[in-house]
């Protein structure tokens, strides 16, 4: 069995848990999984990732403010957010970004996610950063701003990632990489240098096969590891020792 698994994305205050979180949870660790870091998207989801964080001793949290979720946003949210990340289980400021795909206005995104990566810079914290069908908004940010972090559940191309790569950043890689006709997720498999990729779930989204199209988790890490190393010709183990402590050192986890 793959152990020693660094899921770098997930979301395990989902509905999709409700039934069975506690015990799913609990028995990560037992399943080859060593630790999580459990990504908000709101205020409310990130006091209840440092729950998990607090619980679990296998679990970290993220606190950030998703583009979907800016509806009601409160003025003092850059407080709230400094104040959560305070907290020693809180490893980075995220799920943040921009989002496209859905009818949310741009130019309200564009500004909470500057707000949030100043903030970021000057905290000196690693940001997780969201990037749907916006990537040329979302580069002309991070080129500006220079944060240190990740660009988790990575849709660029491979062009895209050079970039990404010579601005210091790192990229997550979940179950995109096992579909069926995945060319793009596969060539930036191959090309993304070791040093810079973590694995990621995206729990309860975007599980790999054979488990595609049911509820994601972080045991189906060893499904994306078996593919990616396969495609780089090396040991699966070996690629998921290299990818944890990647994680471990941007989220600054000892």
């Amino acid at each position: 069995m793959l152990h020693n698994i660094f899921d770098a994305h997930a979301h395990y205050d989902d509905k999709w848990f409700d039934e069975d979180r506690s015990a799913l949870l609990t028995s990560m660790p037992e399943n080859g999984v060593s630790y999580i870091a459990n990504a908000a998207v709101d205020i409310a989801t990130a006091k209840t990732a440092v729950g998990y964080a607090e619980q679990y001793p296998h679990m970290y949290a993220c606190a950030g403010i998703h583009p979907e979720n800016l509806e009601g946003l409160a003025d003092d949210y850059l407080d709230q957010l400094t104040e959560l990340l305070e907290h020693p289980r809180v490893v980075a400021l995220g799920e943040i970004g921009l989002d496209y795909h859905w009818d949310i206005p741009r130019d309200i995104q564009n500004r909470v996610f500057e707000e949030q990566l100043r903030l970021a810079r000057e905290l000196d914290v690693p940001v997780v950063i969201h990037d749907r069908e916006a990537h040329g908004d979302v580069m002309e940010l991070v080129r500006r701003y220079k944060p240190k972090g990740l660009m988790h559940c990575y849709s660029g191309s491979t062009e895209m990632l050079k970039e990404v790569m010579r601005l210091g950043m790192s990229i997550s890689l979940g179950g995109t990489v096992t579909f069926k006709n995945a060319r793009v997720p596969v060539e930036v498999a191959e090309a993304v240098p070791l040093d810079r990729l973590l694995l990621e779930t995206d729990a309860p989204y975007l599980s790999p096969v054979p488990n595609r199209g049911k509820r994601n988790d972080s045991r189906n890490i060893a499904y994306t590891a078996q593919r990616i190393a396969e495609l780089r010709g090396m040991d699966a183990q070996e690629l998921i020792d290299i990818t944890t402590e990647n994680a471990k050192r941007l989220y600054g986890i000892e």
